[in-house]
């Protein structure tokens, strides 16, 4: 048998219904719906999120140990938060970058005429202070997501990677 734990703090509460899971704490509260295969079971245990597996399958246990994960990052979401942090970089043309409702404007990249635009995803708060970019939020998919994207919005392609150096770039992640 295959089992994993995930330990609930006093000041979270977590409610699991068929295949949603519900956890609410002090940050906020976050509702994701697994793919869950008939041999896994999810249960709440005294103060425990247990996902367990008859099942001997790698496939099956693996399954079993990412929904864990995910319920531990869920916990770890609404009692600290995540913060991502991205590094603005440039030679010649100075870039500008502006937050506009759900989009990350990126103006003056390379001398481009046509701003680039990079998607928010969720509740994610986005900060520019400087020549720093300040990603937070509780869902650590929709913070992941939305620092990728400001990135990938600055790619650089068609030119030589060494001489042409600037950008967007994630320099640290973690929590608040």
């Amino acid at each position: 048998m295959f089992v994993k734990e995930v330990k609930i703090p006093q000041e979270v509460k977590v409610e699991i219904s068929g295949n949603r899971v519900k956890v609410t704490g002090p940050k906020g509260e976050l509702e994701k719906s697994f793919i869950i295969p008939r041999d896994v079971k999810l249960e709440l245990v005294e103060g425990k999120v247990k996902v367990s597996t008859e099942n001997e399958k790698r496939k099956i246990k693996a399954i079993a140990g990412t929904i864990a994960a995910h319920i531990r990052n869920m916990i770890e979401g609404v009692t600290k938060g995540y913060v991502y942090k991205l590094k603005i970089i440039y030679s010649h043309f100075p870039i500008t970058v502006k937050v506009e409702g759900d989009r990350v404007i990126i103006q003056n990249f390379l001398g481009e005429r046509k701003p680039r635009e990079a998607k928010i995803v969720g509740n994610t708060k986005v900060e520019v202070k400087g020549q720093e970019i300040i990603v937070s939020g509780i869902d650590i998919d929709a913070v992941g997501q939305t620092a990728g994207n400001i990135e990938q919005a600055t790619r650089i392609v068609g030119k030589d990677r060494r001489v042409f150096q600037d950008g967007i770039f994630i320099v640290s992640k973690g929590e608040e």
